[in-house]
């Protein structure tokens, strides 16, 4: 359907070293179109996200469950984006995580090299998405591998420094796995599904899990780029652990741009497209993106629970009716991953571009 491109288009060059070397300007191929640019105009900052306790979601009272429930209910509805928090991960290795890959990417430039990725898999380090030769460029370098099918989980490809990094790395995504399946349980509760409906449709225990450690260096004129432009996650779900010290994460609601508040020690969920598919778009992927700052760098770590590469996704029967028929064609999440990954980001066109022509 798609041909998977052998290289980038253009030389590589690393954001972070971009950021060492400009002062009070940045290249033109960093600079948004006006209309893409972040403004204070479309912003609003007193809201926030949802923010939703999980403590009592398996093993609290009946009441408990079903307040939790309701709650991510309403935010899959009205937001696509919620944070949890008690959330069973510690914080203790939410915190290694995220310092152990800041290490990393200041590491000397030589040695973060070795692990230089390329457009046919992304995994490795890399500093642009998408492959149109001439595009705008974001204003971010980041490190991409996979957890899942074990088949493509490869030590090789992961980092060796700093020391103990793989162990931490390993951790920490058995854990998040863990979590999201507990969310996924939620979720397919919520659409009137059986619990496990959804990580069945996923392909069960065989499912796709892979990791974006996202690096936004200081940026001189933080007002004409983006650290990553507005899209919708092509996967399943999304876990991000955000930088604890700087905000970043904006979200679309309505016309508006939303900063995301990240409170401490909570994951920021958001809906893929692949739920909203299942879901025949009662949940919704929602457009974000993330601005930078010129004072401080960002981290972020952002996982993502997928479907196995190869089951063709396409809206549950149980949600399909006359009134409301299915709104998208069954295609698997390899071949819709190939269909982004050569376009980059393009806020929800991706996924709406897919919808039946009835």
């Amino acid at each position: 359907m798609f041909n998977s491109p052998p290289d980038w288009p253009e030389p590589i060059i690393r954001v972070q070293s971009l950021s060492e070397n400009c002062i009070d300007s940045i290249p033109e191929r960093y600079i948004k179109t006006p209309n893409d640019r972040p403004s204070t105009n479309s912003s609003i900052d007193h809201a926030n996200i949802p923010i939703i306790d999980l403590r009592d979601l398996y093993g609290g009272e009946k009441d408990a469950q079903l307040s939790i429930l309701k709650q991510i209910s309403e935010a899959c509805n009205e937001w696509g984006f919620f944070q949890i928090v008690n959330h069973g991960v510690s914080p203790d290795l939410m915190d290694k995580a995220r310092e152990t890959w800041r290490q990393f990417f200041h590491l000397p430039m030589e040695v973060k090299q070795k692990y230089a990725n390329s457009p046919k898999t992304y995994e490795g380090y890399g500093s642009r998405l998408g492959i149109e030769k001439g595009a705008i460029l974001d204003w971010s370098d980041y490190y991409y591998l996979h957890y899942l099918p074990l088949c493509l989980k490869d030590y090789n490809k992961w980092p060796d420094l700093p020391p103990s990094c793989r162990e931490v790395f390993d951790e920490y995504g058995k854990e998040v796995v863990k979590l999201g399946g507990r969310l996924l349980k939620a979720l397919s509760t919520n659409l009137g599904l059986g619990e496990d409906f959804l990580q069945n449709a996923f392909g069960g225990e065989d499912i796709g899990a892979c990791l974006r450690v996202n690096f936004y260096p200081k940026c001189p004129k933080p007002d004409l780029t983006l650290g990553l432009s507005s899209h919708s996650d092509p996967g399943g779900m999304t876990m991000l652990l955000p930088d604890d010290q700087v905000a970043g994460l904006q979200v679309r609601k309505c016309d508006n741009w939303i900063t995301v508040k990240p409170h401490r020690y909570a994951f920021i969920v958001n809906i893929g497209d692949q739920i909203q598919v299942l879901s025949n778009a009662i949940y919704k992927s929602v457009e974000h993106r993330v601005i930078v700052n010129s004072d401080k760098e960002r981290v972020s770590l952002a996982f993502f629970y997928n479907p196995k590469s190869d089951i063709p996704i396409e809206p549950a029967k149980e949600l399909v009716t006359l009134d409301k028929p299915a709104l998208y064609p069954a295609m698997t999440f390899d071949q819709y991953r190939l269909f982004i990954r050569m376009r980059g980001p393009h806020g929800k066109s991706q996924v709406e571009s897919l919808k039946s022509r009835t």
